[in-house]
Order: C-alpha cells, then sequence, then structure tokens
C-alpha cells in the first residue's frame, strides 16, 4: 500500500526535473557557412564533407565508365562462330 501512495509523488518528480540550458549553436555554423573564402557550400564543413564529396564523385564517375562498357557491348552483335 506504501508504495501506491508514493507513485503520485516519483510521477512529478519524473516530469518536474530542471532543463539544462543549452548555447544555441546556429550562429556558429552560419559564420562558418556564410563566409566568402570560395569554397563550394557542400565542401564548408571541413574535411569530412571533402571526403564524402570525392567518394560520391569517383562512385559517379565508376558508374558511369561502367554503364558506357555495357551499352558498347550490347551494341556489337554476338559471333555465331
Amino acid at each position: 500500500m506504501r508504495h501506491l501512495l508514493t507513485l503520485p509523488r516519483l510521477a512529478s518528480r519524473a516530469f518536474s526535473t530542471t532543463v539544462r540550458q543549452m548555447k544555441n549553436q546556429v550562429p556558429e555554423s552560419q559564420k562558418v557557412f556564410l563566409e566568402d573564402n570560395g569554397l563550394p557550400i557542400h565542401i564548408k564543413g571541413g574535411t569530412t564533407d571533402v571526403l564524402l564529396y570525392r567518394l560520391t564523385m569517383a562512385i559517379t564517375v565508376a558508374g558511369t565508365g561502367f554503364s558506357f562498357y555495357w551499352l558498347l557491348f550490347a551494341s556489337f552483335p554476338k559471333s555465331k562462330a
């Protein structure tokens, strides 16, 4: 019976915790992305963005070359030797 009486107090304590004040980091991010340093917007985020960009471009170029190879291969008739 005792635990039933303490249930409302525990429930109110769970929902009345203090909220930690967090610093707004949007202005710092805006400064990085809005500064005029000659870089395109998709690589201004740093090394990770540059690596992801280069990986994406490499996969795109390889896929395009692979597609052209198979189109060329399919365009020639097969010999009936």
